[in-house]
């Protein structure tokens, strides 16, 4: 007799939201295997963690802002006919005191269960996401700088040799560090000081392959990849693989550095949203291009949505 049930080469549409502590996203995806087929991404800047690391709590402000992308994102769902939906909430939750009631609140307002993975975790999913669709195995440096963690994962195919969660991001250290517009140079030193010195700690002891091929996830990478072509609209086809030389990333660097904000809000390929923390994203690119001795890097979005799809797909999550 026939079966009904979709053979394993059929494709399982996923829906995976990331409430991140800058951005809150959304991937629909047709997933076969490790083939992740864009059906719609979103990305709204929504900064959760803001005030986060002085506060310790999630602001009601951001949590609404957070609430109204997600009951968007809940529509496109539906519309879309996503049959397995997955949340994850990153850094800003994991660092909140009132992240259970966040949580909660997603779930009587929604019906959501949220899961608020480890930097550890975050980590995982975001290597299994950018090696998506490679076969190349030769050793690879991941780069996700988020809002509030950057992670950093090093491997050769499938396997991971090292990775770590370092509290460093593009809100947390805005916040820590820049209190002038523009941001003023000693300012911007001691900012790239404090990321050297918390990459040269994560460092200490490892025994790392030579990197000479790096992937950079999130948004200060295709922001980057977005000014640097002067898109307009944005065009994910041509992020994808742009290559981001470490001369490149400094000039801008230092032109964005040298705008108020207000201009750089202007700046043609930049989303207005991400103009008060892409310098201090910037900041974070360059150090640890320096950290790998790397003379460019590959800007992807095949990242933790990426990883998450793919898993939701393979475990019926």
């Amino acid at each position: 007799m026939p079966s009904d049930s979709p053979s394993p080469a059929d494709p399982t549409r996923v829906a995976i939201i990331d409430i991140g502590t800058n951005s809150t996203r959304i991937l629909v995806a047709d997933v076969s295997g490790n083939r992740v087929d864009e059906v719609e991404r979103i990305s709204t800047v929504t900064r959760l963690g803001r005030g986060v690391d002085h506060s310790g709590t999630l602001s009601p402000e951001a949590i609404e802002d957070v609430c109204e992308a997600i009951a968007g994102y809940l529509e496109l769902v539906e519309t879309l006919g996503a049959t397995r939906t997955r949340v994850v909430a990153t850094s800003a939750v994991r660092d909140a005191s009132n992240a259970d009631a966040f949580t909660a609140e997603l779930r009587e307002r929604f019906d959501l269960i949220t899961d608020v993975i480890s930097g550890d975790e975050e980590a995982r999913l975001t290597y299994r996401g950018a090696i998506s669709g490679r076969s190349d195995t030769d050793p690879l440096l991941v780069l996700d700088i988020g809002g509030g963690s950057t992670e950093l994962i090093v491997g050769e195919g499938d396997i991971m040799l090292f990775h770590t969660s370092m509290q460093a991001g593009v809100v947390r250290h805005t916040e820590r560090f820049i209190t002038s517009d523009p941001p003023d140079p000693a300012e911007l030193e001691n900012l790239a000081a404090d990321i050297a010195r918390l990459i040269a700690e994560v460092l200490e002891g490892e025994d790392l392959p030579a990197i000479h091929e790096a992937v950079g996830v999130a948004g200060t990478p295709s922001s980057l990849a977005a000014v640097d072509l002067s898109l307009e609209p944005y065009d994910p086809e041509a992020v994808e693989g742009h290559p981001i030389p470490i001369g490149v990333a400094q000039k801008w660097l230092s032109r964005l550095a040298a705008m108020p904000l207000s201009e750089r809000r202007e700046v043609t390929g930049l989303h207005p949203a991400r103009a008060e923390a892409l310098v201090a994203g910037l900041v974070i690119l360059i150090e640890v291009m320096r950290s790998f001795s790397l003379d460019e890097i590959l800007v992807s979005e095949h990242d933790i949505l990426y990883g998450c799809a793919i898993e939701a797909a393979s475990l019926g999550a």
